[in-house]
């Protein structure tokens, strides 16, 4: 291979040549960090002959996935005179708008390429249904799928039927299309090892994950959908978006030392709540703060927006961020680097100052993320289990928690026999890096059992479940009920304050370990020295360019606006149920999709019906049987839905018989499913309707009409053209078994009009594009 390289290289193949290194280096690189621990004096098997000859394929055909994707728009060294300001998301938006007008603005309905598509063995079993339901039709891009074994995976119980059916369907999504990018199962939780080793600033990322959105610390978009709506992405390339609006959340002054990025995400959350100013919006997290905080710490920041309700959040890349993406083992995931920054007078839906000197150690008490407390407000409470792990627990976090017990076990406090201790990195290279650097052996003397990289106590669908009735306090992401386990109750921590109350099962403050420890080693262990901030140092960030003006974009778009003519005929033909009747079945806020699809049913259940037998089960027990009996129009509050992306909630619902859900809001994941798996939604903000819309209450819903009558008094509704073809077609599928490819080009683009025509230019708002009638 070696010899071969060079001979491509010579004779000027040189894509080929590269591509070739890759295999070469994968071949080298140890199993704990991805690769096959080949080295070149051994003999090879025949296994490992053929696991070197799959990855010549998949990297060959990595190169015609390469040629299949979209042209990127050259980018622009400033903003062009009378463009409007744009916030850092519209840009990246944007810069993947496959118009190529140069900007958005928040309600445009745009296509856009994807860089990245992600997916969990736990939502792959559902995608490939899909997949298979599309009738099998290839993926976009082989080079660009990110699959990782980590929600129900484990040595202990991959032999159980079930599990198989995960790992095979992985296995053979590998193989099927030719995956560079694969390592197994238990080798990262999904988020942990693509945020640190392949991310990179300026990209759009769809996964079929509610904590997708941490990869948006490194200044890329990064955003979590259901798993039939990432399907899309992956076979097409593409998928569209309604451009949210934007909230800036301004960090100022600097973090007490050691204190991190968990515990700063659980303090806005205390100052903001969850699903308010951040609710179905952007969250960009901007200010001189920013650059006090590690890659590491805003990570858990923006892992953690999702609790606080946002459809993603994103930080404004800076040095911290280029150093960084620059210290990766492979050239190629640090090559395509686009770094923007929002404009001056860029517009915001509100901005809200965060002071993080005030932050400090803080307990979530169970079971909601936003009610949050100080440590030193509940210090003593007993505990029966202590859990540090999950993405969200990055590996500085990790080391912290280590030097915490080292601290406390230097100080002679010892651990209780009493109660259970479990930590669990959040990938193999971080696993090796705790191992090389002695900290598992801290962790083990202080009573902590290890395990191996996965989602464990965090989702409670695996091998670990915290009991009934136990008391937990995790440095996990969610603490819904049932969460970690069937009638358990989590609290959610820090990594530092977890380990410190780890010794007697009570909670602890960790302020006073923490002083003790020498803060230097943590860089030292991490591998890299902490830079202070550079005076006139700055990135080179750059600009979205636009717009499309060649006569063959132009004629493309004329075309497509005639095919999509023939499309919008197609659907205005199909029939619908323009009037829907029922009986009310009441629900309160924040409805979360852990309750509506509980976590421990997810895999069994292959049907709606399956999964529906169990809906709501730990919660409103008695939400089925009403469900048959008629009551089969759902009301509700704010946010439902809120929580984990599953789209078996909306199955959930349609499986036990629900023809409709009524809301003051939707989660944005959950109202995407809701439209793509066909289930009507309706938001209503009338306060007279909760008051009349009475559970028991007989309820008609006339689609045509776009009003609901619950008796004498009618309630006017909005339903976009969106939702109306998606809920007629049957959702997402069945629109792409009529459309095929062209299912976006036919539901996202332009509605030509007499008033407006294809010509685009650059006078900021001004431009007029052909204007949709297809509002999200």
């Amino acid at each position: 291979m070696q010899s071969l390289c060079a001979i491509l290289s010579d004779t000027g193949h040189t894509r080929e040549a590269d591509s070739l290194t890759e295999v070469l280096a994968l071949c080298l690189l140890e199993t704990d960090f991805g690769g096959l621990g080949l080295n070149l004096e051994m003999a090879l098997t025949e296994k490992d002959e053929t696991e070197i000859l799959f990855l010549v394929g998949a990297w060959m055909e990595s190169l015609n996935s390469a040629d299949r994707s979209k042209l990127s728009w050259p980018q622009l060294s400033s903003r062009p005179e009378g463009r409007r300001g744009m916030t850092l998301s519209e840009k990246i938006f944007a810069s993947h708008d496959i118009a190529r007008r140069g900007f958005v603005k928040p309600g445009d309905l745009i296509r856009v390429d994807v860089d990245w598509v992600m997916a969990s063995e736990a939502s792959w079993a559902g995608m490939e249904r899909t997949y298979q339901n599309l009738g099998s039709p290839g993926i976009f891009r082989n080079d660009r799928f990110w699959l990782a074994g980590d929600h129900v995976v484990d040595p202990r119980v991959n032999e159980m039927p079930q599990v198989k059916h995960l790992i095979n369907a992985s296995e053979r999504a590998k193989h099927v299309f030719k995956m560079t990018d694969y390592q197994g199962m238990n080798y990262t939780i999904m988020h942990t090892e693509f945020f640190r080793e392949r991310a990179q600033p300026g990209m759009l990322i769809i996964g079929s994950d509610s904590h997708t959105c941490s990869s948006g610390a490194l200044g890329c978009l990064a955003i979590g959908l259901g798993a039939a709506d990432v399907t899309m992405p992956l076979v097409t390339g593409e998928t569209w978006f309604k451009v949210p609006e934007s909230v800036n959340i301004r960090l100022i002054n600097s973090p007490p030392n050691g204190i991190g990025g968990k515990d700063t995400i659980l303090y806005i959350l205390k100052e903001l709540k969850r699903n308010t100013v951040a609710a179905e919006k952007v969250v960009e997290f901007t200010g001189p703060g920013v650059q006090s905080l590690s890659c590491d710490a805003r990570f858990a920041i923006a892992n953690m927006t999702t609790e606080f309700g946002g459809i993603t959040g994103i930080f404004v890349p800076d040095q911290v961020t280029s150093d960084f993406v620059n210290r990766r083992k492979s050239p190629r995931h640090k090559k395509d680097l686009k770094y923007y920054h929002p404009d001056e007078d860029a517009v915001y839906s509100g901005t809200y100052e965060i002071d993080l000197a005030k932050v400090e150690p803080f307990v979530a008490l169970y079971p909601c993320p936003d009610d949050v407390v100080p440590v030193s407000k509940i210090a003593g409470t007993q505990l029966d289990g202590c859990f540090i792990g999950a993405c969200t627990t990055t590996e500085e976090d990790l080391i912290l928690g280590a030097l915490i017990l080292e601290q406390g076990l230097k100080n002679g406090m010892k651990p209780t026999k009493s109660g259970k201790r479990k930590v669990v990195p959040g990938s193999m290279p971080i696993l090796n890096k705790l191992r090389e650097t002695g900290m598992l052996e801290i962790y083990e003397a202080a009573g902590f059992e290890i395990g191996i990289p996965g989602c464990s106590y965090c989702v409670g669908m695996s091998a670990d479940r915290a009991g009934p009735g136990e008391v937990w306090l995790s440095s996990q992401n969610r603490n819904f009920e049932n969460r970690m386990g069937k009638g358990s109750f989590g609290n959610l921590a820090s990594a530092i304050t977890v380990a410190a109350s780890s010794f007697e099962m009570k909670v602890f403050d960790p302020r006073p370990l923490l002083k003790s420890i020498e803060l230097d080693r943590l860089d030292k262990i991490i591998g890299h020295a902490k830079k202070p901030p550079r005076v006139g140092e700055s990135m080179t960030y750059i600009e979205p360019g636009g717009p499309c003006v060649s006569l063959t974009g132009k004629h493309e778009i004329k075309q497509q606006t005639s095919q999509n003519a023939e499309g919008r005929a197609s659907l205005a033909n199909s029939e619908r149920n323009k009037v829907r009747r029922g009986k009310i079945q009441r629900l309160g806020d924040f409805i979360d999709t852990d309750a509506l699809a509980p976590a421990e049913f997810l895999v069994s259940s292959r049907t709606s019906e399956a999964i529906g037998s169990h809906c709501l089960e730990f919660t409103h027990p008695e939400f089925r049987a009403r469900a048959k009996e008629g009551y089969n129009i759902v009301v509700a509050g704010d946010a439902f839905g809120c929580g984990s992306s599953r789209e078996q909630a909306v199955s959930a619902l349609m499986g036990c018989g629900v023809i409709c859900v009524i809301a003051k809001s939707f989660a944005f994941i959950y109202a995407r499913n809701q439209a793509n798996l066909g289930l009507l939604g309706v938001t209503i903000k009338d306060d007279s309707f909760y008051a009349v819309a009475l559970d028991g209450t007989e309820i008609t819903i006339d689609l045509g009409s776009r009003v609901i009558f619950v008796g004498r008094n009618e309630y006017p509704f909005t339903l976009s053209q969106m939702e109306e073809e998606l809920i007629s077609s049957g959702g997402i599928t069945a629109a792409f078994q009529r459309f095929g490819k062209s299912l976006f080009d036919v539901m996202c683009s332009a509605k030509p009009s007499p008033e407006h025509t294809a010509n685009l230019d650059l006078d900021g708002e001004e431009a007029r594009a052909p204007q949709s009638s297809l509002q999200w």
